[in-house]
């Protein structure tokens, strides 16, 4: 789909996460003084005491870990009482042990004691060989506020990318220039480990394939965040949780991929970690060489003053990427209660690649018919650097506390490209005209980011949030276009342009949370966002200003019903201001008769978003959603008149409105055999004006996909995806259905230090990309395939010392840089 070049924006999520470290355990004998502690003992379905359980304290308002301890080899277990409050237990860690929750229970003040007698935990699912036991755990997990894909370990992730991981998450579909859907609605935040990527579109596309999924933990679908999260973002967050240092001393992995696709792309990587005192340090390495292919065939119809003519482009592109990456983290704790730490992320990615086309261009007059032969050639480079420094401050024990964060990210992209095109006529005898353009576009950002967020307890079961942020970020983007002659690159001034484009953002936000009965409890907060930006053309010497002040509310209401049926009652407000790329009036030259065009006069859309989301017994949900939008911001084609190049420029739409609903329902047809399903019927809407015509495109849109866990014979694991997304629109255009079927295989060994995955992908070449627009008797009809078809091999190895422990999460983002853009 050449020339669509809508940015999904991504959205800055920031929140104070409370995770504390178990307390140290505290074994008593049978003559301990049980007066202000908690005591129980665990056991299994046999009333066996089970040993060395992690028994967790949990604040009910908010899940936060206050104390814990770990049960002794006869399941006994004894914690000191935490202060006044409402409290559960949560017992977990155990292989092939389902966790279990305690009902909530109140501690109404010092010295008070409760024994929750015999705690039995259900087994999983086992596999019994000798001593051997292997959990199926599940891939998708809801809970109240997202819903949680697990990746770690999976066959289908094995030498995949952390794009192919989102493509095959619920609800998530990518179009082939990395625009990402959620639930059928565009404008999705995507995070890593709940920093922002700092990038969207291509740039965000090309991160992506570069980063490797073996080292994603998980990801988390968060469909309508709260106040504490950036304003920015219509359609919700995707935060992919990367692995992190789980255990005393040195461990960590190597692994090494190779994949056909008609083309070989190698893979390979390491991470170490390691954890000694009060230092906790982790380093990353990822090298990949990626091959793709695209095969394409787009049909015009294009009107000129009344005169149509026709093109018929079948085109072929074939593109290399190296992708080196490194990461460094480490966290020093001063105290207990006081820590400090450093991130860095670097990566370089270069990009070579070749787009070639065949034009036959039939016009009214037979004498003025056209074969075009073209050859493009794209080189890039994008370095990419980000620096966060964190503070984390626990104040008290009853969960009070600080945080702290500063960030530094430079992007650095330098783009040549060359376009050789020849025109011959078909029915004359003139001589065959040749043409070399050339384009060279240096791109850099500046982003700095200052926050800070602070978290107390109110009364048995409330929670403050209070937050601020200030932020400013400086783009400079320039494209020099050259006319090539006997040899000689002469400047096109007219085609050639300097854009610099800066921001200041200020903003803050506070956010409560409790519990109000039994049945009810709430969640409202209210956000503050001031923008203040300028973005001045160098080439026209004009200069537009912007000073704008929003509110953001959200509420979200929670009511159990019962013990197996709760409900959940979602609004909130959010932004979506314009990438920066797509404020700059370039004109992006494509091919002979294809361009695409920023626009400086741009305003922010606007969106309410409101859901209610039913669960049945903690495990299937229901999702009905209504979104509206005020000024959308899309992709149109125009036809400037007289000529007959297609430009396809962003423009603010009217209205886009969505209504939805989204069935998730996880089935275990057996102790082997599980499947995540998951479902999403919505209506979507967009209208819009073309050249002052009114446009309406809506669509009745249905996506369907199913994740099968098989536990074979002899080791093996073999997991399954189908999915079908069936037609809908986007902006002024309206894309077929299409389907695809995804399966791996993998088999452990050496006590599972070392893995062997075997992954087929679109096994029956299915997936397929049909787009239709026809706006003003400009039609255009695009068939694309993306090669992804394949088959993929990757051995892992893993290598540990040390003790098990609980690593400190910290989440810390940036959204500014979400809107850097890619070409």
């Amino acid at each position: 789909m050449h020339g669509i070049k809508q940015k999904d924006t991504t959205m800055k999520q920031f929140y104070s996460l409370l995770t504390l470290l178990l307390l140290a355990s505290f074994f008593q004998t049978s003559r301990a003084q049980t007066a202000g502690m908690l005591s129980g003992k665990v056991i299994d379905e046999k009333h066996q005491p089970i040993g060395f359980v992690n028994v967790a304290v949990l604040r009910a308002a908010d899940a936060a870990v206050v104390t814990g301890a770990i049960a002794d080899v006869e399941g006994n277990f004894l914690i000191k009482s935490p202060g006044k409050g409402r409290y559960f237990l949560k017992l977990s860690g155990l292989l092939g042990y389902t966790p279990l929750q305690t009902v909530p229970f109140d501690v109404t003040g010092d010295g008070l004691g409760k024994n929750f007698g015999s705690l039995q935990l259900s087994p999983n699912v086992k596999t019994l060989r000798e001593v051997t036991v292997q959990a199926m755990r599940p891939t998708v997990v809801n809970h109240a506020d997202k819903m949680v894909v697990s990746v770690e370990g999976t066959a289908l992730a094995a030498g995949s990318t952390a794009l192919e991981v989102l493509e095959k998450s619920p609800g998530v579909w990518i179009d082939q220039d990395g625009n990402i859907m959620l639930n059928g609605k565009t404008g999705v935040q995507i995070m890593l480990n709940g920093k922002t990527t700092y990038l969207s579109g291509k740039d965000l596309q090309n991160l992506l394939q570069g980063m490797s999924a073996e080292n994603i933990k998980s990801l988390e679908i968060i469909t309508n965040p709260s106040a504490k999260y950036d304003a920015a973002g219509t359609s919700g967050i995707l935060n992919i949780n990367l692995k992190r240092n789980e255990e005393v001393g040195m461990n960590g992995s190597l692994y090494a991929g190779y994949q056909y696709n008609k083309l070989s792309t190698y893979t390979s990587g390491a991470d170490v970690n390691y954890k000694n005192g009060q230092w906790n340090t982790s380093a990353g390495v990822d090298l990949a060489r990626r091959l793709r292919y695209r095969d394409m065939r787009m049909d015009r119809v294009i009107e000129a003053e009344g005169v149509k003519s026709k093109l018929d482009q079948d085109g072929y592109e074939a593109a290399e990427r190296l992708t080196p990456a490194l990461r460094l983290a480490t966290d020093y704790d001063i105290s207990a209660k006081h820590s400090l730490g450093a991130m860095t992320t670097i990566s370089r990615n270069t990009f070579d690649g070749t787009f070639d086309t065949d034009t036959h261009k039939q016009e009214a007059d037979p004498l003025d018919n056209q074969f075009i032969q073209a050859k493009n050639k794209i080189k890039s480079i994008t370095s990419n650097g980000t620096l966060n420094l964190h503070y984390l401050g626990k104040l008290d024990t009853l969960g009070t506390t600080l945080t702290a964060d500063l960030d530094y990210a430079r992007i650095g992209e330098e783009n040549d490209s060359e376009f050789f095109n020849k025109y011959t006529y078909l029915n004359s005898d003139a001589t065959p005209v040749s043409r070399l353009m050339t384009t060279d576009n240096p791109t850099q950002y500046d982003i700095y980011s200052a926050k800070v967020d602070f978290t107390k307890t109110l009364g048995k079961t409330g929670k403050l949030e209070l937050g601020t942020k200030a932020s400013h970020v400086v783009s400079d983007n320039e494209l020099r276009f050259y006319q090539v002659a006997d040899g000689k690159a002469l400047l096109d001034q007219k085609k050639s342009s300097h854009f610099i484009y800066e921001e200041n953002l200020y903003a803050a936000y506070v956010n409560y949370a409790a519990e109000l009965s039994k049945k009810w409890s709430l969640q409202a907060g209210l956000r503050a966002e001031q923008t203040l930006a300028t973005g001045k053309s160098i080439t026209l010497g004009k200069t537009n200003k912007r000073d704008y002040l929003d509110l953001f509310p959200s509420l979200f209401l929670q009511q159990k019903v019962s013990d197996s049926y709760q409900l959940s009652y979602k609004y909130s407000r959010r932004i979506e201001r314009p990438y920066y790329e797509n404020l700059n009036p370039f004109i992006f030259y494509l091919d002979p008769y294809t361009a695409a065009q920023g626009n400086p006069y741009l305003r922010p859309e606007y969106t309410h978003s409101f859901e209610l989301t039913q669960t049945l017994k903690g495990t299937y949900n229901l999702v009905l959603g209504y979104t509206l939008t005020k000024d959308y911001i899309g992709e149109v084609p125009e036809q400037p008149p007289g000529d007959s190049i297609t430009v396809f420029k962003q423009q603010n739409i009217d209205d886009f409105k969505s209504m939805s609903a989204t069935l998730v329902a996880p089935v275990r047809l057996s102790g082997k055999w599980s499947m995540n399903n998951t479902a999403t019927l919505a209506h979507m809407s967009y209208t819009s004006k073309s050249n002052g015509t009114p446009i309406d495109n809506a669509q009745v849109f249905f996506t369907a996909q199913s994740n099968q866990n098989i536990q074979l014979p002899q080791g093996l694991r073999l997991e399954v995806n189908a999915a079908y997304q069936g037609p809908g629109v986007y902006g002024s255009f309206a894309f077929k259905g299409s389907w695809w079927v995804d399966a791996g295989l993998k088999r452990s060994f050496m006590n599972d230090q070392l893995a062997l995955t075997l992954n087929a992908t679109d096994i029956f070449r299915s997936r397929k990309l049909i787009i239709n627009t026809n706006l003003n008797g400009n039609a255009n009809a695009i068939y694309q395939y993306h090669g992804a078809q394949g088959l993929r091999l990757t051995l892992r190895y893993r290598f540990n010392k040390g003790k098990a422990f609980e690593a400190r999460k910290r989440n810390v983002n940036l959204d500014e840089l979400n809107r850097t853009g890619g070409n």
